[in-house]
């Protein structure tokens, strides 16, 4: 069974087929770096990211290119309002991507940043006029002239018939039925951030940069075009008018589009109190794998309700597959095979692979996944699992993860990061108590551990009992949970 996804472009579900055989060339659109990127923006760029990652498991080779806006209208206001320039104020926003996304096992895709593009997005607006299809006006500003392009609207399916020509609008981000001509280039008004360039000085619209960047990394025609819903217009509207325009050619073919989140059954608002970044949710105490597991249990395309009980259950739920990964391979098995355990992990990894082919159906593959914890730990716990069972249920637990990626016990030191964080933003009243006592503990080399757990069980074979609960409460709080079983005392870390 082939990918099928649900392409916005058409609006039905389709059969992903690259352009170029296995090679699939791929653009989303990344961060505009005037804050610090929310819950909701994460959920899109981690939709991305578990694409990209089945791509690649089903055998694509796949150049997958973002962008980081590091110009546009919200930028060049509060640069203009700190009294500083562009780049001072857009670094730490962008370093702060940069970690979060690490954080959260987001896999690095080839970064472009718009104020390295500029002269490129000038040529480009000059080519636009010469074919027509874009203007000067007066101050020197450059419109593109959506009366030319009469395909306008299909991929949001507006329909814009009855749209004026000539009237124009200067945001980058407006009101979703208003169809005007958008803004090229936009001419310096005192105190603003301006390039000087072949079509005159000024500044790139918000629009133009991804046109630009994605057809300079990818061809004027490309396989795959993804970012949040509410780019779809006028964002990515703009984009394929200024491009096809420019080009003659189809953009790109399939568009993948992410539904933003509610949190607590309502839109995310400052306003509400309910606008939550990933650093502040660190630093009420939640694991960055956690975070992660959360925003991938609905369907991409489904609305997804951000909560904190949530939270608590990614969490949980993230403990039974490291648990269950932990007992495969700490476990003494007798020799031998069990037929029914491999075919327990052939049949899960090809309903995991059935679901994600249709239309990236995360939900499905995470119960396909439980499903086969469920049996091996029933399997376990009959003495029915052999040593040569391991490796099958390892496999299929690691074809998983090699999408979703939350098995790696790594959230204490990325925790540790954010605590050191807000402490250097003066943030010290927001670090909850379970922040500091899950990051906050000194860490315990693997010698370390292994050295107390000796020294407690000594303690306990000597019955001083007191001696023996004082290493142990060490332990935990230094993250280390310690497990009595028939094999032996094991340990691992939170």
């Amino acid at each position: 069974m082939p990918l099928r996804l649900y392409n916005t472009l058409s609006g039905k579900i389709e059969d992903f087929h690259s352009i170029d055989g296995n090679r699939v060339r791929m653009y989303a659109c990344g961060p505009t770096v005037y804050d610090y990127g929310h819950i909701g923006n994460y959920r899109t760029f981690i939709a991305v990211d578990l694409l990209y990652r089945f791509l690649r498991q089903s055998g694509y080779d796949v150049r997958y290119v973002m962008n980081i806006t590091d110009v546009d209208d919200k930028i060049i206001r509060n640069s203009a309002r700190d009294g500083v320039t562009v780049q001072q104020y857009t670094a730490k926003f962008q370093q702060a991507f940069l970690e979060d996304s690490a954080a959260l096992n987001i896999q690095p895709p080839v970064l472009v940043r718009a104020t390295e593009h500029i002269k490129q997005m000038a040529d480009f607006i000059a080519e636009l006029v010469k074919k027509g299809f874009a203007y000067r006006t007066e101050d020197g500003s450059y419109y593109f002239r959506i009366a030319r392009f009469p395909k306008y609207g299909k991929l949001s399916k507006k329909d814009f018939a009855g749209m004026t020509d000539g009237a124009r609008v200067d945001v980058d981000e407006y009101d979703k039925d208003n169809a005007r001509d958008f803004a090229l280039w936009k001419a310096p008004k005192p105190g603003e951030a301006s390039w000087d360039t072949s079509i005159g000085p000024g500044r790139p619209g918000w629009h133009i940069e991804c046109s630009v960047m994605s057809m300079e990394q990818l061809g004027p025609s490309f396989d795959l075009h993804a970012g949040g819903e509410d780019l779809i217009f006028p964002h990515h509207e703009n984009e394929i008018a200024q491009s096809e325009a420019l080009s003659g050619k189809q953009f790109a073919r399939y568009w993948f589009h992410a539904r933003f989140l509610l949190v607590e059954g309502q839109k995310m608002s400052k306003s509400l109190g309910n606008f939550f970044t990933i650093r502040d949710l660190v630093l009420k105490g939640h694991k960055p794998s956690s975070i992660r597991w959360l925003l991938t249990q609905v369907p991409y395309r489904n609305q997804l309700n951000f909560t904190f009980d949530g939270l608590k259950s990614a969490a949980s739920s993230v403990e039974k597959l490291r648990n269950f990964k932990f007992r495969l391979t700490s476990t003494q098995f007798p020799a031998g095979a069990n037929p029914a355990m491999a075919q327990l992990a052939t049949e899960t990894t090809t309903r995991m692979k059935s679901a994600l082919d249709d239309d990236l159906n995360t939900a499905e593959a995470q119960a396909a996944v439980f499903d086969m914890v469920r049996k091996a730990n029933a399997a376990f716990d009959a003495s029915e699992v052999r040593k040569e069972d391991v490796p099958c249920l390892l496999s299929a637990l690691d074809k998983f993860d090699e999408i979703f990626d939350v098995l790696k016990d790594d959230d204490q030191p990325k925790m540790k990061a954010v605590l050191a964080w807000a402490r250097a933003e003066g943030r010290e009243e927001d670090i909850s108590p379970e922040l500091q006592e899950l990051a906050g503990s000194a860490q315990l080399s693997d010698e370390q551990v292994n050295q107390k757990l000796a020294e407690m069980q000594a303690a306990r074979n000597a019955r001083k009992f007191t001696e023996s609960d004082t290493l142990r409460a060490e332990l935990i709080a230094a993250g280390i949970i310690v497990e009595n079983t028939k094999d032996g005392v094991r340990w691992r870390r939170k």
